[in-house]
C-alpha cells in the first residue's frame, strides 16, 4: 500500500519545471518519490498529452535529474523575494516608436482661496494645499496635525494603516516649514502628508506586505519611491495596509474599510491607501497594481487612481509579487494630484532592471477636444446590465467634442495570461510554500494565494513559455489598436481591458465620476448574507491610454472631472 505522502512533501518531491509529471506520480510509490514510469500517464491527463509506456520510460531518466537540480538548486542557491528574474519585461515592441518626452508638469493655476475648515484643508486638492504651504497661511506642521487628528478618529474603524510614523512625520513636517520659510522649495510635494503601501520599505520602520508570516519584517534601507517622495519633500505619515502579499483587503490585522461603507471591505490590494485617501487621512498616498490593486480599490472608495506605463516607476526596494507586471501609482483625490506625484517618482533606477528611463510631460491647458481620438466598443455600453453612469461617460466625452471611432478587439483568451501571474507569485515566494509558513496567512480561502502558490507548483513549465509567447500576440494587437486611436474608453470592468493592459504595460486612468446605490459587498471571507443593504457609494470610470501617454488620459479625465464635479462628495465618518 502506498504510502501517505503529505502535500509539503509533495512540492518538495515536484520540480520547477515538469512538476506535474513528479508531483502526481509522487503519489504512487512509497519507496521512489517519482513513482514508476508508468504512473506518468497520471500526469498526462493534467497537461492533456498522451504518450506511449515506451514514450514514458523514456521520460522517466530526464525526470530523475531534474528532480536532482531543483534539489540541488533550491539547497545551495535559495531565493529571496528581491531576487529578479535574469529575463525582464519590456512593454515596447521592437521596431515601435514612442512619444518622447521632457520632464515638466503644469497645471491651470487658480487664485488660492482663504484658508478654510480643517476638513476643507484635509480633502483639498494638492496644488491648493502647496499654495497655502508657501504664501505662508498654512504650515506643514498643521496640516499634518490635521490629518494625525483624522487618522486617529476614523483610522482604527477603517483599518486602514498598518503603522502610523508620526514621530518620524513631525521631523519632516518641521523640516519642510523651515525650508520653505528660507526659500528652498522642493516642488509641489513639499510638506504635503501621504501614505505609503506597506510593500515599500522603510529603513527601521516595519514592512509588513499585509501578511502575518511578515509582520515583524524591518528592512535596513528605504525603497526608491520611499527616497524620491522625502527628496520631493513629501511628509510620510505611516504604511496604509494591503491584502496579504499584494491581493484583497485582508491584512493580518483585520480588514480595510470602504469610508464611504464601512459595512464592506476597500477592495484591494492597495485597499489602505485608497481608503485613507478617500477619508481625507492623507493628502496623497502610493498604491500598486499587479493586476487591478489600483484600478479595483478606487473604484469601490471613489479616489482618483493612475496606474502608470509598466516601467515608469521603480520598485527597488518593494516587495515583489509578479516582476512582469508590479507597478507602482498614485492616488489622490484629483486627476491633477497624480500628475504632480507621478512627476517626482518617474524614472529609472538600477536595481529595477525592468525600470525605463523615460520623461514625462503634462501641460492640462494645452490639449484640446480636437488633439485626441477616443476609441470604444459600442458593445461596451448597451444592454439593460450596463451601468447608467457608465453610459453617461461616454456621452459625456462625445459631448466635450473629442472624435470618436468604435474599436473591437480581436477575440482571444485573454484570461488564459492571469496564469503567468500566478506562477511568478509562486516562485516570488517559493520559501513561503515549501517551508508551511503559508499555513501563518489570515486568509486561508480556495482562492487566497497559499492555494495558489500551491497549485502553480504543477503547472507547466512549457505551457508558462507558450503563455509568455502569447502574450506578445496581444501586445500587438493593442499596439495595432492604439495606431487607430489615441485613448480607450471602457467602463472598469468590462472588456477584459484590466486584464489585456496590465499585461501589455500600458497605462489607465480611474476616477470618481458620480454615486450610486448598490447592494453592499460582504466582507473578505465573510459568507455572501441572503439579505445585503442597498447604499450610496462612488461609481467610478476608466481611460485607457497609449503607451507613456499618461498625459493624454490626464487631460481628458482632467475635463470630465470638472463636468462631474464629484468633489462635492465626501463619505459621511
Amino acid at each position: 500500500m502506498a504510502k501517505k505522502i503529505d502535500r509539503r512533501q509533495f512540492l518538495r518531491n515536484s520540480g520547477a519545471v515538469g512538476g506535474l509529471a513528479i508531483g502526481a506520480s509522487a503519489l504512487a510509490q512509497e519507496s521512489n518519490p517519482l513513482g514508476a514510469p508508468s504512473d506518468l500517464a497520471i500526469a498526462e491527463k493534467l497537461v492533456g498529452a498522451n504518450y506511449t509506456e515506451a514514450e514514458r520510460a523514456a521520460i522517466y531518466e530526464g525526470l530523475e535529474g531534474m528532480v536532482d537540480r531543483t534539489r540541488q538548486r533550491r539547497a545551495e542557491a535559495p531565493l529571496a523575494n528581491e531576487d529578479p528574474p535574469a529575463m525582464t519585461f519590456d512593454p515596447r515592441l521592437p521596431g515601435a516608436s514612442y512619444h518622447a518626452q521632457q520632464n515638466s508638469v503644469r497645471l491651470n493655476t487658480q487664485p488660492a482661496r482663504a484658508l478654510l475648515s480643517d476638513e476643507d484643508i484635509a480633502f483639498a486638492s494638492i496644488a491648493e494645499q502647496g499654495a497655502w504651504l508657501r504664501s505662508g497661511a498654512l504650515t506643514a506642521n498643521r496640516l499634518l496635525d490635521i490629518y494625525l487628528t483624522r487618522i486617529r478618529a476614523h483610522g482604527p474603524t477603517l483599518e486602514c494603516f498598518v503603522t502610523v510614523m508620526e514621530n518620524s512625520a513631525r521631523e519632516e513636517a518641521f523640516r519642510a516649514d523651515t525650508e520653505l520659510r528660507s526659500g528652498r522649495d522642493r516642488g509641489p510635494l513639499h510638506g504635503i502628508p501621504y501614505g505609503m503601501k506597506d510593500l515599500a520599505d522603510t529603513a527601521g520602520v516595519k514592512t509588513s506586505w499585509g501578511a502575518a508570516p511578515y509582520q515583524n519584517r524591518v528592512p535596513d534601507e528605504d525603497a526608491v519611491i520611499v527616497a524620491r517622495l522625502r527628496e520631493a519633500g513629501a511628509v510620510l505619515v505611516g504604511k496604509t495596509t494591503l491584502g496579504a502579499l499584494a491581493y484583497g483587503d485582508k491584512w493580518f490585522g483585520g480588514t480595510t474599510r470602504n469610508p464611504w461603507n464601512t459595512a464592506e471591505g476597500s477592495s484591494g490590494s492597495s485597499a489602505g491607501s485608497a481608503s485613507a485617501t478617500a477619508a481625507g487621512l492623507v493628502g496623497f498616498s502610493i498604491g500598486t497594481e499587479t493586476l487591478g490593486s489600483i484600478v479595483s480599490p478606487s473604484m469601490r472608495c471613489g479616489t482618483t487612481g493612475l496606474r502608470p506605463t509598466f516601467g515608469r516607476v521603480p520598485r527597488t526596494g518593494a516587495m515583489a509579487l509578479c516582476w512582469s507586471l508590479d507597478k507602482f501609482g498614485p492616488i489622490c483625490r484629483y486627476v491633477d494630484d497624480t500628475a504632480l506625484v507621478l512627476a517626482a517618482i518617474n524614472g529609472a533606477d538600477a536595481g529595477d532592471p525592468s525600470s525605463l528611463e523615460w520623461g514625462f510631460d503634462y501641460d492640462a491647458a494645452a490639449t484640446t477636444a480636437s488633439d485626441i481620438k477616443i476609441g470604444y466598443d459600442p458593445a461596451w455600453f448597451d444592454g439593460d446590465t450596463v451601468n447608467p453612469l457608465d453610459k453617461a461617460m461616454l456621452e459625456q466625452v462625445r459631448a466635450l467634442g473629442f472624435p470618436m471611432r468604435e474599436i473591437k478587439l480581436p477575440d482571444m483568451p485573454y484570461g488564459a495570461l492571469i496564469t503567468l501571474l500566478e506562477v511568478e507569485a509562486a516562485a516570488a515566494f517559493e520559501e513561503l510554500t515549501l517551508s508551511n509558513r503559508d499555513d501563518e496567512m489570515t486568509w486561508q480561502e480556495n482562492r487566497a494565494w497559499p492555494n495558489t502558490f500551491r497549485a502553480a507548483h504543477f503547472y507547466s513549465a512549457v505551457e508558462a513559455v507558450q503563455l509568455d509567447r502569447f502574450r506578445r500576440k496581444v501586445m500587438q494587437a493593442m499596439h495595432d489598436i492604439y495606431s487607430q486611436v489615441d485613448v480607450i474608453a471602457c467602463p472598469s470592468f468590462t472588456g477584459g481591458m484590466l486584464t489585456i493592459t496590465n499585461y501589455t504595460g500600458h497605462p489607465c486612468l480611474v476616477f470618481p465620476v458620480g454615486m450610486e446605490e448598490r447592494e453592499s459587498v460582504p466582507l473578505t471571507g465573510q459568507p455572501v448574507p441572503d439579505e445585503r443593504p442597498m447604499r450610496t457609494v462612488p461609481r467610478g470610470f476608466t481611460l485607457w491610454g497609449n503607451m507613456f501617454r499618461e498625459d493624454q488620459i490626464l487631460a481628458i479625465g482632467g475635463l470630465l472631472e470638472r463636468e462631474m464635479d464629484f468633489k462635492a462628495n465626501r463619505p459621511a465618518l
